[in-house]
C-alpha cells in the first residue's frame, strides 16, 4: 500500500515537472522569471512571450496531458477485453476510421469544392476534426454490432483489422484522385501533433476529456471480473456482452476525441498500460486505471517536450518521437516479464 502509495506521488509530481518544463523550453528562450510573470496575468513582459505561453505552450501542455492519459486508459481497456498484450486503440480500426472521416473531408474538398480545405484555417481545422469524430464513431458503432453477432474476441479483433486494412485502401483511393495540396494536408495531420489544439478548441477538448476520463473509471469492477475469464464472471452475475460492450465503446469514444484533435498518436496506447503493470506490479485496475491515466499524460508531455526542444527548428512529428523514445523501452518490459501474459 505504502510503495503504491509513493508511486502515485512521484507521477504527480513528474507530471509537474514535465507540464512545467513545456512551459519553459522551447525554440524561443523565455526566462524563468518572465514565464511566472505572464502565468499570473502580468502584461509588463514581451507581448511575443506573452502570446508564446498563453497561445502555443500551455494549450500544448494541456492537450498532450489529457490526451495522453486518454489514450493510456483506451489501451489498457482495449488489452483486458482482448486479453492480449498487444491491444491497442487502433486495434479495431477505430483510428482508421477516423483517419478515413479526414481523408474524405481532406482529400474531397480541392477535388469537389475547388478550394483546398488547409486554405481555410480555423474552419478547415474545425472541419477535419469533426470529420475524424464521425469516422471513428462510427467504426466503433459497426465494431459495436459486430460483437454481438460474434462470440469469440479473436474473431472480433481480426474484423477490426480488416475494416483498417479496408479503410487504408478507400483514403489510398481518395489520395490518388486527389490535388496536391489536399495530399499534403491530410499527411500533416497524420503525423500527429499535440500543438493543433488552441483556443476554444483547447477548452472543449479538456472539458471532454474532464468528462470522459473519470466516467471510464467506472468500468474498474467489470474489467476487474473479465480478466477471471468469460464463464467465471457470468457466474459471479457479470452481463459479459454488456459489459464488454461498454468497455469498447468507452475505449473508441476516447480513441475518437483525441485523435479528432490531435491526428493518431500512436505507441502510447500500446506500451503505457505495460509500463503501469511494470510499476505497479498488479492487475488489479483500482490501481492500474489510474497510475496508466498518469503514466500516459507524463509519457505523453515528455514526448511533446523532446518534439520542439531548443535546437530544433519548428516541431518533430509527435508519432517519431514516442516510437523513438517508447520502443526500446516497451520492448524491455515485454522480456522482462515474458510468461506473464
Amino acid at each position: 500500500m505504502r510503495r503504491n502509495l509513493f508511486l502515485f506521488c512521484v507521477l504527480l509530481v513528474s507530471i509537474a515537472v514535465c507540464f512545467v518544463l513545456n512551459l519553459l523550453l522551447g525554440t524561443v528562450h523565455i526566462p524563468v522569471k518572465d514565464i511566472l510573470s505572464i502565468l499570473t496575468g502580468n502584461r509588463g513582459a514581451s507581448e511575443i512571450w506573452y502570446n508564446i505561453v498563453w497561445s502555443s505552450r500551455v494549450p500544448q501542455a494541456l492537450t498532450a496531458t489529457v490526451a495522453g492519459a486518454g489514450l493510456a486508459v483506451s489501451g489498457l481497456q482495449m488489452q483486458t477485453v482482448f486479453r492480449n498484450p498487444l491491444a491497442g486503440p487502433s486495434v479495431l480500426g477505430i483510428s482508421n476510421g477516423a483517419s478515413l472521416g479526414v481523408a474524405f473531408v481532406v482529400l474531397m474538398s480541392g477535388s469537389l469544392g475547388g478550394v483546398a480545405l488547409s486554405r481555410l484555417g480555423y474552419l478547415g481545422d474545425v472541419a477535419m476534426s469533426l470529420g475524424a469524430i464521425v469516422g471513428a464513431l462510427a467504426v466503433m458503432l459497426l465494431i459495436l454490432y459486430v460483437s454481438q453477432k460474434v462470440k469469440g474476441d479473436v474473431t472480433l479483433l481480426i474484423i477490426g483489422v480488416m475494416i483498417g486494412y479496408l479503410a487504408n485502401a478507400v483514403i489510398g483511393v481518395l489520395k490518388f484522385f486527389s490535388n496536391e495540396e489536399d495530399i499534403k494536408a491530410y499527411v500533416v495531420w497524420g503525423l500527429g501533433s499535440f500543438a493543433r489544439v488552441s483556443g476554444d478548441q483547447m477548452v472543449l477538448f479538456v472539458v471532454l476529456m474532464a468528462v470522459l476520463l473519470p466516467l471510464s473509471m467506472l468500468l474498474v469492477k467489470p474489467m476487474n471480473l473479465l480478466l477471471l475469464g468469460d464463464e467465471y464472471a457470468r457466474n459471479l452475475g457479470l452481463d459479459v456482452q454488456r459489459q464488454r460492450m461498454l468497455v469498447i465503446a468507452s475505449s473508441g469514444i476516447l480513441v475518437a476525441i483525441v485523435t479528432a484533435y490531435c491526428g493518431p498518436i500512436m505507441f502510447i496506447g500500446l506500451a503505457v498500460p505495460h509500463l503501469a503493470r511494470s510499476l505497479f506490479r498488479t492487475s488489479n485496475h483500482r490501481l492500474l486505471m489510474p497510475g496508466t491515466a498518469m503514466v500516459g499524460a507524463c509519457l505523453a508531455l515528455m514526448c511533446s517536450l523532446i518534439a520542439r526542444m531548443p535546437g530544433f527548428e519548428g516541431a518533430l512529428p509527435v508519432n517519431s518521437v514516442t516510437a523513438l523514445v517508447g520502443a526500446p523501452v516497451i520492448a524491455a518490459v515485454l522480456f522482462r516479464r515474458k510468461g506473464q501474459y
